[in-house]
């Protein structure tokens, strides 16, 4: 049905808004300060205090910059905890840089092979235009990150630095997305010519040889061994040779295979308790594998909450963009009343805002301390990737609604499942159900 705005309308909704108690102070704040300032709550944030019941010392936090790696860094950082306890490395970090380069040619492969898979559907067909929109970018998950590592292992950040390209990433990401929509042409158009397979490999392995050389410029070469020299907390000189597979092997040592993702998604098109991929959702042609087991939220929080208390922090994806003070370091679904300030109910429960657009993981951080009381969650400690000039130090504080409402995936070790868990891991590990390419449990952190 047509419905016009008439003047009828316009004066009903005048009248409608000079009645609401203080409306016109309410609108000289908002105009002033902003929507957020003006409905900021103060008791939010007094709640939010940084002292928690498990607590792991992670040391100082890490900057992307201005690039969208966080689904890296807090792989990373992960993984440079206990490296850096055990060997007595304060402030140590890993390569950012190093994973970086290999993710972007991967990335560019692994386009290569959805724009050859998909040559044969019109350019404006959805699964095509979702591929050109955005051919590479810094986003990524859990599993994009081990695909990475198990291929290509991993360095000291002392070894391949940051790069100004790396750190502000954007003019990087220009040049390789136009370079792979051009490619995509040529590929696309190949393939309706009646090449053969071997002309279409010939042409892709030039192409991914350009972006490589791109990525040299950019970001630097990635060594093959390298000579690590350090002195330890202790003083103690160290020197070893290496290569990058056998740094992660000798010095972090986990098994990749034993870490799974787990997931929230209460929405109808996704049981809990089974296994879950994404079309089109990867970066290294014949890797690793995004696979997510959906569970309830209480599950889901009992995970993690074992994980920390065992003294292991908790990679986790969120929609940090939602209620969330960014220089207070607070993620509260109390610390903006805007229902309260408009007079307008903005409530959607989780699904609904899956559902409708309204939410997706936006990025990745870390669980690094939870405060229980009588064994709830009221309340969690997360290591951000923004530098130390943010939150606490770096550090932020989320409340355990916050969590509920907008937290969608943990990585989980295997030994904290239970055994109905792993069967389902077990069972539908090879035949998990495909997800479309824009589901938003495919969204990349960035």
């Amino acid at each position: 049905m047509t419905q016009p705005i008439t003047n009828e309308n316009l004066q009903d909704f005048t009248d409608t808004f000079h009645k609401l108690p203080k409306s016109e102070a309410l609108a000289r704040t908002t105009m002033k300060n902003g929507i957020l300032a003006s409905s900021e709550s103060i008791q939010s944030q007094s709640a939010m205090e940084p002292v928690f019941s498990v607590e792991l010392n992670t040391g100082t936090v890490a900057n992307q910059k201005q690039s969208g790696r966080c689904w890296m860094f807090a792989a990373l950082n992960t993984m440079r905890h206990p490296l850096q306890d055990q060997f007595k490395l304060k402030g140590f970090e890993l390569s950012q840089n190093y994973t970086n380069f290999w993710d972007k040619l991967e990335k560019s492969n692994y386009f290569y092979e959805n724009i050859l898979n998909t040559a044969g559907l019109p350019v404006e067909d959805r699964k095509v235009a979702f591929l050109l929109a955005t051919p590479q970018q810094d986003g990524g998950q859990w599993d994009m990150l081990c695909a990475l590592i198990e291929k290509y292992g991993i360095v000291p950040k002392s070894v391949m630095p940051e790069t100004y390209n790396s750190s502000t990433s954007r003019e990087l990401n220009t040049v390789l997305n136009t370079k792979l929509r051009k490619d995509a042409i040529k590929l696309r158009q190949l393939v309706n010519d009646g090449a053969d397979d071997s002309q279409i490999a010939a042409t892709r392995k030039i192409m991914v040889g350009e972006v490589y050389r791109i990525l040299v410029f950019a970001l630097g070469e990635p060594v093959k061994d390298f000579d690590w020299e350090y002195k330890d907390d202790d003083g103690n000189y160290h020197q070893d040779h290496v290569t990058p597979q056998e740094f992660f092997t000798k010095y972090v040592g986990w098994n990749l295979a034993d870490y799974v993702s787990m997931i929230n998604s209460p929405t109808a098109d996704k049981p809990y308790n089974h296994l879950y991929t994404v079309e089109m959702l990867g970066n290294v042609v014949g890797g690793r594998q995004v696979r997510h087991m959906n569970l309830d939220i209480d599950t889901f929080k009992q995970l993690a909450v074992k994980q920390l208390q065992n003294g292991e922090t908790v990679w986790f994806g969120s929609d940090v963009g939602q209620s969330s003070d960014r220089k207070a370091g607070i993620l509260d679904t109390e610390i903006y009343q805007l229902d309260d300030l408009f007079d307008v109910d903005l409530s959607l429960t989780k699904a609904q805002r899956l559902d409708y657009s309204e939410s997706l993981m936006t990025h990745a951080m870390v669980l690094t301390g939870v405060d229980l009381v009588d064994g709830k969650p009221t309340k969690w400690k997360v290591e951000n990737s923004w530098g130390d000039k943010v939150g606490h130090k770096g550090y932020f504080v989320m409340s355990d609604a916050w969590f509920d409402q907008f937290v969608y995936q943990v990585v989980i070790n295997k030994k904290y499942l239970t055994d109905d868990q792993l069967n389902v891991i077990n069972t539908e590990y090879d035949q998990p159900k495909v997800l479309a390419p824009w589901d938003p449990m495919g969204a990349l952190a960035l």
